[in-house]
């Protein structure tokens, strides 16, 4: 009997997993790996309403996957191993993964952590006693000197570079100095969007640099209409006023009078008579 239940209470959860497979746009997978629970519970709460989140077994999922129609489902199946976080959401899949990321805070490494950033110490005063301290600083590559009864770093040093692995030395030395080189927080490793796999490298946008390369090709665009003389909303202005220039230097230059230049016409008119007049006398005086 309680085998029976249990194989019933199995079934239930992969009818359950079919049911949030199918009513939802995009399935992510997030790793949970150092990802603190107080961390996933803010999320849950901020995300709330937008993103269902939940923790399913690999196993189950994986029977309610073979049991559905929609073969698209399958390309999870290669993902589902270690320990998932499956977020349910109806939102734009990059935008999910930007969330995710901003969800994310810095913390002190561990031996064996990937550096979230360049990691530079600047120089300055360590806050430390002379002692075992300066062996310390010396083998992770950083320059000391005793000043005022302190561990000094000489000059600013990179002592590790974004994605590269922190040694256990190097690890001990940023948590005694208070420097958070990592981060923690949800990663997302995959997404299923409308039967599309995006992998979660390619979910990640820098913002600063993607509003940089807008702004740059909506100037290139703009100028480029304007020197072929494609009209739009945004220049009809300005090819309108470049169009009257060029209308009015061409009315003067080939003397055309129209009640825009005729003021402009009787000046010239009178710059190139005077300017006769003073060679004709000029002539004379010869």
């Amino acid at each position: 009997m309680p085998s029976q239940q249990v194989l019933e209470e199995k079934i239930g959860q992969v009818e359950e997993i079919k049911e949030l497979l199918k009513g939802y746009k995009s399935i992510g997978l997030a790793s949970l790996q150092k990802v603190r629970a107080a961390q996933l519970q803010e999320l849950k709460k901020t995300l709330a309403g937008t993103v269902y989140m939940r923790v399913l077994k690999n196993t189950l999922t994986k029977l309610a996957i073979e049991s559905m129609e929609k073969g698209d489902m399958k390309k999870l199946e290669e993902y589902l191993e270690g320990s998932n976080l499956f977020l349910f959401t109806n939102l734009n899949p990059f935008k999910l993964a930007l969330l995710l990321e901003r969800g994310k805070v810095k913390t002190t490494a561990k031996s064996g952590d990937v550096a979230a950033m360049d990691v530079v110490i600047p120089a300055g005063s360590t806050g430390q006693p002379p002692g075992p301290i300066i062996s310390q600083l010396n083998a992770v590559g950083l320059p000391t000197r005793i000043e005022s009864g302190s561990v000094w770093v000489s000059k600013d040093t990179l002592v590790v570079r974004k994605g590269e692995t922190i040694s256990e030395r190097l690890a001990a030395v940023l948590s005694k100095l208070g420097i958070k080189a990592v981060e923690a927080g949800l990663s997302m490793r995959v997404v299923l969007d409308e039967g599309l796999i995006i992998n979660g490298d390619l979910l990640k946008i820098d913002l600063e640099e993607t509003r940089r390369n807008i702004e740059q090709s909506n100037s290139e665009a703009f100028a480029l209409s304007l020197n072929i003389a494609y009209p739009t909303p945004e220049n009809i202005t300005m090819l309108l006023q470049t169009a009257h220039q060029k209308a009015l230097a061409l009315s003067l230059n080939a003397a055309i009078p129209t009640k825009e230049n005729i003021a402009d016409l009787i000046r010239k008119a009178h710059m190139e008579m005077q300017g006769l007049n003073n060679a004709v006398e000029k002539g004379n005086s010869l």
